[in-house]
């Protein structure tokens, strides 16, 4: 079964802070991801994909996968806020949370080894990441 195409309904649009490892975003920033209408309010900041060192061989910082590392960041911080839900509010689970990285990479048309490399690293490592908010 193939599932519903999400649309980011935005551009995203950054200024790269001083310490060159952490973006500001300029306007809102909004992921319609089936019923729910997820925003990233102006001035949140993000370092995109926290892919550590040694893996960025591979997969880089940067690159297709942005607007929904951005998202991804974004609920990881504040899973009560910025989500308009048609039926209510909804409290976000990490693995939903991770779950929206990964559809959002699969709409932006990450590869999909990398996508999934990706969500699994999030998956294995983002607990404490999770932990701290």
């Amino acid at each position: 079964m193939k599932r519903e195409r999400n649309s980011f309904l935005t551009p995203l649009v950054v200024e790269v802070m001083p310490s060159g490892k952490q973006f500001k975003l300029h306007y809102d920033f909004t992921y319609h991801w089936g019923k729910t209408k997820i925003t990233v309010p102006a001035g949140f900041q993000t370092d995109f994909a926290s892919i550590p060192r040694i893996f960025r061989i591979i997969i880089p910082k940067l690159g297709r996968w942005n607007k929904a590392a951005v998202v991804h960041d974004y609920l990881y911080q504040h899973p009560e806020s910025g989500v308009k839900f048609e039926v209510g509010h909804i409290q976000w689970s990490r693995k939903g949370v991770d779950q929206v990285f990964l559809d959002g990479m699969e709409d932006l048309g990450v590869p999909v080894w990398k996508r999934y490399v990706m969500y699994f690293g999030v998956r294995l490592g983002g607990w404490t990441a999770w932990r701290k908010r």
